[in-house]
């Protein structure tokens, strides 16, 4: 029985411009508008837990200019005790969307890159065996955090985005549940075959689950030779920005319910139309009472 969530990851300030296109090497381009959201992929799916109904801690560090992140997650209800602050600048991003709704992000880590070791292991000392442990790679000290996690016995949900060298340096054979995309699931496996990802992933990680989202092409979950497969919503897109962290958040609750995957992955998908009809990043999640997917 799961006791306790704790989201360990990044908290961002987004800037977000509007404009016609993505911009192009050697292009200036003007910006119809310009917002600043709170983001970061830790951030968003601790709200996203915390809509869907689930109590969270989030761990993380913020700057000089992070109080505003820190309101965010508290106006939610998440737990912010394990979150420090640092006499520098908090991470942030540069985000476009473009006339589709699709999006390009330019990262700049911050705080997020100061977590050390020692710090994980004073968040990590107040939990214990069958707590679940969601982890992203927008943070340092994620190889360590997994490890200790592993050590302790908690459930390791990752979501290896942005994937480089660094989540390939964690141990995944301590994961117990991967949340891709299919440009994630081709750098783990090097195919971009869905059917082929989800058979080399299970056969790699025979005691892990995969989560493999396709954007408009739905999304499958897969484990050992089980799999199960929902259709995406057909909704009018206006910001894809936290497609990702709401189908996250909701797909936890989905399954800590006791439901069939294919139901978790429904719910999910549901959580996800709604937020992407909306603008901004967690502005858009929203609340488990809005979403009809019975």
């Amino acid at each position: 029985m799961i006791r306790k969530i704790l989201n360990f990851g990044s908290l961002n300030a987004d800037y977000v411009y509007t404009v016609d296109h993505i911009v192009r090497g050697g292009e200036t381009i003007s910006s119809s508008r310009m917002q600043v959201f709170p983001g970061g992929k830790g951030l968003n799916q601790s709200i996203a837990l915390a809509r869907a109904g689930l109590s969270v801690f989030h761990a993380g560090l913020v700057g000089t200019d992070g109080d505003f992140l820190l309101e965010t997650l508290q106006k939610d209800g998440i737990d912010t005790r394990f979150v420090g602050q640092l006499d520098m600048k908090s991470g942030h991003t540069v985000i476009q969307v473009d006339s589709g709704a699709q999006n390009a992000i330019l990262l700049f880590g911050g705080s997020n890159r100061a977590i050390t070791e020692e710090y994980a292991d004073g968040v990590l000392a107040h939990f214990s065996a069958g707590d679940l442990l969601l982890v992203q790679n927008e943070i340092s000290a994620l190889p360590h955090i997994i490890r200790r996690a592993r050590e302790i016995g908690m459930e390791i949900w990752l979501n290896p985005s942005p994937m480089d060298a660094g989540a390939l340096a964690c141990d995944l054979s301590a994961v117990s549940v991967f949340l891709v995309n299919e440009v994630e699931g081709e750098q783990l496996t090097g195919t971009t075959d869905p059917e082929e990802i989800l058979n080399r992933m299970t056969a790699r990680y025979p005691n892990a689950a995969t989560v493999l989202t396709l954007g408009g092409a739905g999304a499958w979950y897969a484990r050992g030779e089980a799999r199960a497969f929902c259709p995406a919503e057909t909704v009018q897109a206006v910001d894809t920005t936290a497609a990702g962290d709401t189908f996250t958040g909701y797909l936890i609750r989905g399954v800590l319910d006791g439901l069939a995957p294919q139901d978790a992955l429904r719910l999910a998908a549901k959580a996800s139309a709604i937020a992407v009809s909306r603008p901004g990043a967690s502005p858009s999640i929203p609340k488990y009472e809005e979403i009809q997917w019975k």
